[in-house]
This record gives C-alpha cells, sequence and structure tokens, in this order.
C-alpha cells in the first residue's frame, strides 16, 4: 500500500484488497481470522466476522466474491439483527469497510488491516485503488 495513503483519508476509503486466486471449499480455511472461518453464504460469495460483540449492535463481516471483472475481492458489509433475522448490507470496498470500522473501534481496524497485510506479504493479494 503507498505510504502517502492512511486509514481514516477519503483516498484509503477507494482501496479494495484483491486476491490472487479464488476462494473455495479447498482452500477457504487459509484465511481465518483470529478464531473466526469464512463461511460461504452463496454460491461463491464468503463471510465471516471481521467485528461482532454481543453487547455492541455494529457489527462489519469480511465478504470476499468476484466482482465482474474476474478478480477476487475483499470487501465489508455491516450485519443488522431486526425481528425478521440477521441480514448484511450491500458490500462496501475494502478501505471503506475498514475506515467505517476505525470510526467504531480503532484498535480492532488495526488488526484487520495487519490481517490484510500479512494476505499481502504472503504474496496472495494485494491494494489497488477504485477509481
Amino acid at each position: 500500500m503507498e505510504d502517502n495513503i492512511t486509514m481514516g483519508d477519503a483516498s484509503f476509503g477507494k482501496m479494495m484488497f484483491v486476491l490472487d486466486k479464488k476462494i473455495n471449499k479447498k482452500n477457504h480455511r487459509d484465511y481465518r481470522y483470529e478464531n473466526e472461518e469464512l463461511i460461504e453464504i452463496a454460491d461463491g460469495i464468503w463471510a465471516m466476522p471481521a467485528y461482532m460483540k454481543e453487547d455492541d449492535d455494529f457489527s462489519i463481516f469480511f465478504i470476499i466474491t468476484e466482482i465482474d471483472d474476474g478478480s477476487t475481492v475483499i470487501a465489508f458489509s455491516t450485519g443488522t439483527q431486526s425481528s425478521e433475522g440477521f441480514s448484511l448490507s450491500e458490500p462496501m470496498i475494502t478501505g471503506e469497510g475498514l475506515n467505517l470500522l476505525n470510526e467504531h473501534n480503532e484498535t480492532r481496524t488495526k488488526s484487520v488491516l495487519h490481517f490484510l497485510n500479512q494476505i499481502s506479504k504472503a504474496a496472495e493479494g494485494n491494494w489497488r485503488i477504485v477509481e
């Protein structure tokens, strides 16, 4: 990631994390965050909590899916509990989701960013700016 782009900035909100390979039933466990594991919630769409606490109404989830250009990306969705059950919002790009989480819990955001940067250091993904 470029040094002049920092979390919380509007420019960081335009950053997308792109994986080098698709997630599937054979490799999804390679992308565990803390004690959480990716779950396939629809065909080719994987989700995993990034922040979810019993005593907090705010929650945000990693969403991993393929986008129109064929890239596999890590996006985020917020979770909402209602009388009709639990639902996820429309996905937002990686940087936008991290900026939202940072407004709520800076410590957790640093942990999630570290997780993504570890994937990048393992040469399994990289950051791109979305125009």
